[in-house]
């Protein structure tokens, strides 16, 4: 019987790789599938990454011409590169204006070129997809350069899975929206009141007629300094989401110290992303919430402990979320979201701080957190000297097995307490006197003679003449340790300037066993220690969350 052959498989193709084929942005290929009936339908995948056989789509472009637009969106964009520089955003920002047709928007340094081919592609579509292609084409550009000045498609992502459903007639702000890539992306397109701020004019001002082109309404961004000149200082929003700057240690704080938006204690200057924390829960309404990126080490670090404890007694934080490596822009690094909350009364407050722990997910993976990934953390058992609201610590803890982990532990313990007697040396009286004080040879003229070698760790033998165990047992001994020891304190075994009695190999083989004997007693010694150490932190964890319980004798029917 004749094998049939098998069929090959179809090439298939992401909407990314669609985007690179057609040299558009990704945003693009998602308006194609919506405008046009006849885009190819997935033919894999799931919903949120559908697979697209790669003949068919070749098939569509060619019959769309889809070449051309890629001809006119990629020398748009290589134009203003030319034009602008690292500018970019002033670019950005004159095209929309143009676009927008608003006098004033639109500076010289916009090239004819430029204006043709940004009116040419409107003409095509609409004005904007074409100013979010541009900003969406940016955001690659700015991503791929791995700076952290502009929020990352990933981020935009994460903040809308875990802001859920945002209800018609809300409020939302942002108070450091740069090109306004988060506050137009949370919640429908229409029936929200959203408000941001932004320190850069440019970016702005480019925000604000994005939001005009794209036929978002009631949008308003002003320009200003957030923190140091707040330009909304009576709104109250339903929902304050933010990306702010990070690292920066002159975000205003000796103007500030006095600011009545320090609910929670006055930021220290390496503490700005606390500052920009207390400022968003500021224009927080009654029962609004605060969902913020943070940087990972914002939830450990001492300086902003106070802080982190005033948070989770008062029950404000009810969330901390640990996104995947590789979600921001600039680094592999994860970065947190938090999650405030302000009660809307007295007992409303949160009496526990969910924690969800997403670093082993993929970074465009599921955001859906797994049973083993979440803890349900109470105040008192974060409010301790550190109040270290890093989620992987505390899932880990809330899901470990204090029970096995205590047996194995106890095990382990008894097992090397009776290799620990096993292993020590017997031995004798001796003569009194040092070894040393009697014949004895340098470790230098052993060198010499090439009996001993110095390796990267310690001297060893290379002679049948001279034990190892031996020599390394004497260059241990108390009168080479203090030639050994810098002033420092610092023990380095090198031996060169040591000496060691002269034995014949017998007694030398005798002495080396009692040195490695007892080599293997301090290590075995040490891990003791170690275990011991886990086994009573252990035991006092569990005894004091209620994981373990004292074991009641045979005899003993008290309670």
């Amino acid at each position: 019987m004749e094998d049939t052959p098998a069929v090959p498989a179809k090439p298939l193709v992401t909407g990314s790789e669609i985007a690179r084929i057609a040299g558009v942005t990704r945003a693009a290929v998602s308006n194609w599938r919506r405008r046009y009936d006849d885009f190819p339908s997935p033919a894999g995948g799931g919903v949120s990454s559908p697979l697209f056989d790669l003949a068919e789509v070749q098939a569509w472009l060619d019959g769309q011409r889809k070449g051309q637009d890629l001809s006119q969106e990629v020398q748009l964009w290589q134009t203003l590169r030319a034009a602008y520089g690292d500018d970019m955003i002033g670019g950005l920002a004159d095209v929309a204006g143009l676009l927008a047709g608003v006098p004033g928007e639109v500076s010289d340094a916009l090239p004819a070129d430029a204006v043709r081919l940004a009116r040419a592609l409107a003409d095509d579509g609409d004005a904007g997809e074409v100013v979010n292609a541009l900003a969406e084409r940016f955001t690659d550009s700015v991503r791929r350069a791995g700076s952290d000045q502009i929020t990352s498609p990933r981020i935009v992502r994460a903040v809308r899975h875990f802001a859920g459903n945002v209800t018609p007639g809300a409020t939302v702000f942002d108070p450091a929206c740069g090109i306004g890539t988060l506050l137009l992306a949370v919640g429908p397109q229409h029936g929200l009141t959203r408000r941001g701020q932004e320190a850069d004019g440019r970016r702005a001002g480019f925000a604000q007629l994005r939001a005009d082109l794209s036929g978002c309404r009631d949008v308003e961004v002003v320009t200003g300094d957030s923190l140091r000149h707040d330009q909304w200082p009576q709104l109250k929003a339903d929902l304050v989401v933010s990306d702010p700057p990070v690292s920066e240690t002159d975000w205003g704080r000796e103007d500030l110290l006095l600011d009545s938006r320090w609910e929670f204690g006055t930021p220290s200057r390496a503490e700005g992303e606390l500052a920009w924390l207390q400022h968003a829960y500021a224009h927080a309404a009654p029962g609004g919430r605060v969902l913020m990126v943070m940087p990972a080490s914002v939830a450990y670090r001492k300086a902003g402990r106070r802080i982190r404890a005033e948070l989770v007694r008062r029950g404000i934080l009810t969330q901390v979320t640990a996104l995947p490596p590789g979600v921001a822009a600039s680094h592999a690094l994860p970065v947190h979201l938090w999650e405030l909350r302000r009660p809307r009364s007295v007992g409303s407050a949160a009496t526990s701080v969910r924690m969800v722990d997403l670093t082993a997910n993929d970074p465009d993976g599921s955001l859906e957190a797994q049973s083993d990934q979440v803890a349900e953390v109470s105040l008192i058992d974060l409010l301790d000297d550190i109040v270290d609201l890093t989620p992987g610590r505390r899932v880990s803890e809330s899901h470990r097995d204090y029970v096995t982990e205590y047996r194995a532990l106890s095990q382990e313990l008894a097992e090397q307490a009776v290799k620990l007697a096993d292993v020590l040396p017997a031995l004798t009286a001796g003569a009194g006197t040092s070894a040393l004080d009697g014949p004895s040879v340098s470790v230098a003229d052993l060198s010499r003679a090439g009996l001993v070698a110095h390796g990267d760790l310690e001297p060893v033998s290379v002679s049948d003449q001279l034990d190892t165990d031996f020599l390394q047992g004497f260059l241990r001994s108390s009168p080479n340790a203090r030639r050994s020891t810098s002033a420092s304190g610092t023990f380095r075994l090198d031996g060169r300037g040591a000496r060691i009695p002269q034995m014949d190999i017998s007694e030398q083989r005798r002495y080396g066993a009692a040195f490695r004997a007892l080599q293997q007693f301090e290590e075995l010694s040490r891990r003791v220690a170690e275990v011991s150490k886990q086994v009573s932190a252990l035991a006092r964890d569990g005894l004091g969350n209620g994981a373990l319980a004292p074991e009641q004798a045979p005899n003993d029917e008290s309670g």
